[in-house]
């Protein structure tokens, strides 16, 4: 039976890089496990456009799915297992 990953949302407004960079790195490898079993999908939100960057090229470079939104006052970078 196939279920929706819970979703895991790192809050990271105010923060600017590298801060939320090797922020994000470091809940990615505390979490890697789950990511790659596909059962958990993090949500990071930050207002800082050259996180999005940074993030999604460095998250993408280590073989994760990086789909990124523009929200009302900020971004939101979901990460999760390619498919």
């Amino acid at each position: 039976m196939h279920h929706e990953p819970l979703c895991r949302e790192i809050d990271l407004r105010g923060q600017i890089c590298p801060s939320t960079l090797l922020t994000a790195l470091r809940e990615i490898n505390a979490n890697k496990a789950e990511l790659r079993g596909g059962e958990i999908r993090l949500s990071i939100l930050t207002d800082n456009r050259s996180s999005t960057t940074h993030i999604s090229e460095s998250v993408s470079a280590m073989g994760y799915r990086v789909e990124v939104q523009k929200e009302q006052e900020h971004y939101r970078i979901s990460i999760d297992r390619t498919p």
